[in-house]
């Protein structure tokens, strides 16, 4: 299993994504390969489909099943509706899901 994590740099979820994700492997007990991808600029953020700061995919799949379908791509934040507010860092359910998904 893959889980990259890209993120802006000096984004403020960043390193709450990346313990979140790290938190529920140990829960879970699964074994990936996490990668912290930082992009750089608008450009790249095309390139790689940037959803937005922090976007974490599994195995190449979003973890919003939602925004799996989305060309929204840019260069900056992004926000999660979780329980009727935005957060910064998907839900755990979300990557809970996304995880177990990747797993069958």
């Amino acid at each position: 299993m893959r889980i990259e994590i890209l993120y802006l740099a000096g984004c403020p979820n960043h390193h709450p994504a990346v313990t979140r994700v790290a938190d529920i492997l140990r829960q879970e007990t699964v074994s990936a390969d996490l990668v912290e991808i930082e992009v750089q600029d608008a450009a790249t953020a095309q390139q790689v489909e940037f959803l937005g700061s922090p976007s974490i995919r599994i195995d190449g799949r979003d973890v919003e099943i939602s925004a799996r379908s989305s060309r929204a791509f840019g260069f900056g934040c992004r926000t999660y509706l979780d329980e009727g507010g935005r957060a910064g860092v998907p839900p755990e359910t979300w990557i809970r899901a996304a995880v177990q998904e990747a797993k069958q």
